[in-house]
């Protein structure tokens, strides 16, 4: 692991808020002489000096030459009541880069070194603050697109997750406990047959399970999915496109190969954050410039986490069509206009629209969501709004990886006890779940994964 993380008792500073201007932006320090460092960078130093934890004061930001930089509002923490569990102190000064980096370079010139990305979180976990599922969700509900995704984010962070897996390691800690009594006293003098600790695997098990096949969800809440409109050309993509964007995105028209290129825009779907992509017809055309476009689209389609392909309800299904469904078994099939004189029924498997007047819009995004979902049971109406989960979820796939061993361990475990295998061999399976379950929260993380997953933060997190 990076030395810097571990050098806890170094005095760091960072920038806390976006680049840019802004009325107001929060440079962040903390460390165990953060306070005393940071009067040595301020007008009012005895003032600052003698503030108890969530007590301000007003006063100048000034560089190592006695320079002032901006008028700030300091904000003290003392550990270990703190976000860290170190003395710190929040600096709100004026937005804007130059102020921003003034207040920071005057920091560094009283002693302050320069944060690595995620180390103030790093802190709290090291210091007991919160665990590592915690740490995790701050980082994941920073970067939530949606309410649902940030609801995801925020249940993570106030314990949902680790509460959950508290109560799965509970378990196994007292089955492990219950193994360890029966080797101690025999096979003999057993005080109890262990065959009745069955119940209990099997139910942590599933348990494991749920969790992991909770993933689905998680990911589509946290890392967005990609999904692509495809079909021929004026099949009505590129008006389905500002029908879903609610926005005139894409350019409309009746002459055929009108979009050339692929376009693409951020569309919160029912609580989903989804990138949809609007791509190029596909016909036969000499316009080099037509096919590039074209070539482009299959890329993007054939690498969408869902197809939803057009059809014109007028033209009816050609053999173009026939084929891409055949080759994708798995694309949402739309038929467009709907609404249109002339218009053929839609076959059974088909949803019928019109992104002229939004009729089958809301099926078509069911039927998005549910594909995007893989499966996974899901309240839509409190997705959408942004409602806590009904229960724990993961969101990333090491909690996925970690909990299916710790399943495939806790089954090797059933079956030894179900075989009548020597104790031991379960006692084994189940260190091995508790060790799974751990990496999950921290007790058990090696420092290249802690490094990798607080390298990731943004920088003053």
């Amino acid at each position: 692991m990076a030395k810097g993380y571990l050098d806890i008792e170094d005095d760091i500073a960072a920038i806390a808020t976006a680049p840019g201007a802004g009325a107001l932006a929060v440079v962040r320090a903390a460390g165990p002489g953060s306070v005393e460092r940071a009067a040595r960078a301020f007008s009012r130093p005895d003032a600052l000096r003698a503030l108890d934890g969530y007590r301000a004061a007003y006063g100048k930001m000034v560089d190592g030459d006695g320079r002032a930089v901006d008028e700030v509002v300091a904000l003290v923490f003392r550990g270990p009541a703190s976000y860290t569990g170190q003395d710190g102190v929040d600096i709100m000064c004026h937005g804007g880069r130059a102020t921003t980096d003034g207040v920071l370079s005057a920091l560094e010139a009283a002693g302050f070194r320069r944060a690595l990305p995620g180390e103030f979180t790093f802190r709290a976990f090291y210091n007991g603050k919160m665990d590592l599922a915690r740490a995790e969700a701050v980082g994941e509900l920073v970067a939530a697109r949606t309410a649902a995704s940030r609801a995801d984010a925020f249940s993570r962070l106030s314990g949902g997750l680790s509460r959950e897996l508290a109560a799965i390691k509970a378990s196994l800690v007292r089955i492990a406990a219950a193994f360890a009594l029966r080797l101690d006293y025999g096979e003999d003098e057993a005080p109890e047959d262990i065959v009745s600790e069955l119940p209990a695997i099997r139910e942590a098990r599933a348990a494991c399970l749920a969790l992991a096949d909770s993933y689905a969800v998680g990911r589509a809440l946290l890392d967005g999915s990609v999904v692509a409109l495809a079909g021929a050309v004026n099949a009505g993509k590129s008006s389905l496109f500002n029908r879903l964007l609610k926005d005139e995105r894409a350019i409309v028209s009746s002459q055929p190969g009108t979009t050339r290129d692929y376009l693409e825009a951020e569309l919160d779907l029912g609580g989903l954050p989804v990138r949809l992509v609007d791509t190029a017809g596909v016909r036969d055309s000499a316009d080099p410039i037509e096919l590039e476009g074209v070539r482009r689209s299959r890329l993007v389609a054939g690498g969408a986490d869902a197809v939803v392909y057009v059809v014109d309800a007028t033209a009816g299904l050609r053999p173009d069509d026939l084929a891409f469904v055949e080759a994708d078994p798995a694309a949402i099939r739309a038929w467009n206009k709907v609404d249109a004189a002339g218009a053929a029924p839609a076959p059974a498997g088909w949803i019928p629209v019109s992104a002229a007047t939004g009729d089958g819009e809301a099926a078509l995004v069911a039927a998005v969501r549910a594909a995007l979902l893989g499966g996974a049971s899901a309240d839509a109406s409190a997705l959408a709004s942004g409602a806590p989960p009904m229960s724990a979820r993961i969101g990333t796939a090491r909690h996925r990886e970690a909990l299916l061993r710790a399943a495939a361990s806790l089954g090797d475990a059933a079956e030894a006890v179900e075989a009548g295998e020597p104790v031991d061999m379960a006692a084994v399976d189940v260190a091995a779940a508790l060790e799974a379950l751990g990496e999950i929260t921290g007790e058990t993380t090696g420092e290249d994964v802690l490094e990798s997953l607080f390298s990731n933060f943004c920088v003053g997190k």
